[in-house]
């Protein structure tokens, strides 16, 4: 191994923050000349960029080969044809990048691989003597977001890993779920990035069982609770704690006038005016988006304290897209009055047939009272009773999770929080197995369908996590297993050079990654680049290596500075880069 000498390096670093780059990660990545951005979510990775994710890869793909899984390679650009049978070609929608070829045939370029793996594995496994078996690769995926943010973050061209388990029973893949779950464990440990494991919704992915690592970031877009317990939830995945009363005494529904816009405000006003206590039941028209592009108006009811929560409401409608109503979606709906939609007309409560699906939040429970809209302008309903005067097509989570909501698991109140996905794990059972025709001869001789697990992790999603918990204001703060280089020596003085050639041959020697500064800048400069490119050790040969023939060696993250002899700085450098690889490891990062 030999030095790298930053005269020579192919990168550029920058004094002034990008001005396109809304998050800290993104800012200093751009600026430390990591990456560079050539699109709205789509960055160049430069030769310090390369090594961060190499170093990441190389963490994962060790946990992988220590649970026996095989690496493959599979296409990015795939048929229509692989992704039909599952209906996700539709699904997905415009999520999606989809391409014609010149003979006029689907392509599109693939946000994951399930399908593929399933076609892969079905070619070469026939028998249970073939199974279990565990691939996975490293590639490049591409969605197309709406809005890509936050650097690495979000992103339309993504590195990702995952990986695919192929078993016999139900017995084997849950197997293969606990060891892959575990083997995320030490990947994370080993990047040094904190992580919580969430109970999380599959979405399109299907099957009976998924869980996220979730990285705790305040710019992410995950919300997620947490229970005393210590069990954690993500939103749309968290259930409402049961509840039912007794309603037999309660008084029958009586209308009431109530002048003003409809508005829960105004009507709130009114009933405190009047000297009605009673909570509101507001219903919401929202519009239905199929996977065909097929759109449909549907009512959801919820209690008016809360807000209503889109994507609780997508994670229970699934594969269906949820949308406010306006008003031109409402022109076929004249029975829905603006300001006073109650549950006569689209609820079992009226008579005749609904005209369109009512769907009730679980905090509106059997034997709850309420007022609500009387489906007429200017008229609520008082005493209005779920399970004796209406009911729902399908009870769902809609409502917006409060800070202080009692936890499922009865440990307490929830605490919310935000955090970024890096990893997810699937329980997929034969979702994908079925629809594929993946069946393998059991040990009786008969066809036996095929057990699936799905497991990822966002490599680039990763790193950008890393740079924005591991940093300070003057730059990053790479934890050794992640750095592009173990050490960054710095020449501060030109009667330095000699010294400082031979200690970078030294460290390198040593088996450490060492960047020597030999550029023809000033010692200020060269400083501040070694902050703003956060290696874990920084020695410095300058006025102590003249004055006293010594190196000041520098801990990055705390600070520590220490001085030795020149001849002794390698193996000091060595006996500090194993302390801090062996802290990292030995440190929690699970929250």
């Amino acid at each position: 191994m030999r030095p790298t000498y930053f005269s020579s390096l192919f990168t550029r670093t920058m004094r002034e923050d990008p001005t396109d780059e809304n998050v800290e990660s993104a800012k200093l990545l751009v600026r430390g000349g990591y990456v560079r951005k050539m699109a709205p979510g789509v960055f160049a990775w430069l030769p310090l960029g390369l090594k961060v994710l190499k170093n990441v890869e190389k963490a994962i793909r060790e946990e992988m080969a220590h649970i026996g899984a095989q690496e493959v390679h599979l296409p990015a650009l795939l048929p229509k044809s692989v992704y039909a049978p599952t209906g996700r070609w539709d699904e997905y929608g415009d999520n999606i990048f989809k391409l014609k070829d010149r003979h006029g045939a689907d392509y599109l370029l693939a946000p994951t691989h399930e399908e593929p793996f399933t076609l892969l594995a079905k070619d070469l496994l026939s028998s249970y003597k073939d199974l279990p078996v565990t691939l996975y690769q490293i590639q490049t995926k591409y969605r197309d977001e709406a809005r890509p943010r936050a650097g690495l973050i979000r992103g339309r061209e993504f590195i990702m890993k995952d990986a695919y388990s192929f078993t016999l029973d139900e017995e084997g893949m849950k197997a293969c779920y606990s060891e892959e779950r575990e083997a995320y464990e030490k990947v994370f440990r080993k990047l040094g990035i904190s992580y919580v494991i969430v109970d999380a919704f599959s979405g399109p992915m299907g099957g009976s069982e998924s869980e996220e690592f979730l990285c705790p970031l305040e710019i992410g877009e995950d919300t997620f609770v947490q229970a005393p317990s210590g069990r954690a939830w993500n939103v749309e995945a968290l259930k409402t704690v049961e509840k039912e009363e007794d309603f037999s005494s309660l008084p029958l529904p009586k209308e009431i006038s109530t002048p003003g816009d409809g508005s829960i405000d105004s009507l709130e006003a009114f009933l405190k005016k009047e000297g009605i206590s009673s909570p509101i039941l507001k219903n919401i028209a929202v519009v239905l988006k199929a996977p065909d592009g097929k759109k449909s108006v549907a009512v959801v009811g919820l209690p008016s304290d809360r807000q209503l929560d889109l994507k609780r409401l997508e994670a229970c409608l699934s594969p269906m897209e949820v949308s406010i109503a306006g008003e031109e979606d409402l022109k076929e709906h004249p029975e829905l009055v603006k300001g006073f939609i109650g549950v006569g007309k689209v609820g079992p409560q009226g008579a005749g047939p609904a005209k369109c699906p009512y769907f009730l939040d679980a905090h509106v429970f059997k034997g709850s009272c309420w007022c609500t809209g009387s489906d007429k302008k200017g008229f609520h309903t008082l005493n209005v009773v779920c399970g004796r005067d209406f009911g729902c097509d399908k009870v769902v989570e809609a409502a917006q999770v409060k800070e202080g909501d009692l936890s499922p698991d009865g440990s307490g109140k929830l605490s919310i929080r935000r955090g970024v996905e890096i990893g997810q794990v699937f329980q997929l059972g034969l979702k994908y197995s079925r629809s594929m025709g993946f069946k393998v001869t059991g040990p009786d001789g008969s066809q036996k369908d095929v057990w699936m697990g799905s497991y990822g992790i966002g490599v680039s999603r990763i790193i950008a996590c890393i740079a924005e918990s591991h940093r300070d204001e003057k730059g990053l703060v790479w934890p050794i297993s992640v750095a592009p280089f173990k050490v960054h020596i710095v020449c501060a003085r030109k009667e330095c050079e000699e010294e400082c050639e031979r200690l970078g041959v030294e460290t390198s020697h040593f088996g450490l990654e060492t960047l020597v500064d030999d550029r023809n800048e000033s010692a200020g400069v060269k400083f501040a680049d070694a902050d703003l490119l956060g290696c874990p050790i920084i020695a410095i040969a300058g006025r102590g290596y003249m004055e006293k023939g010594e190196i000041e060696i520098k801990i990055r993250k705390s600070g520590e500075v220490r001085k030795v002899q020149a001849r002794e700085a390698a193996k000091e450098i060595l006996s500090l880069s194993e302390k801090l690889r062996s802290n990292l490891l030995d440190s929690a990062h699970l929250e």
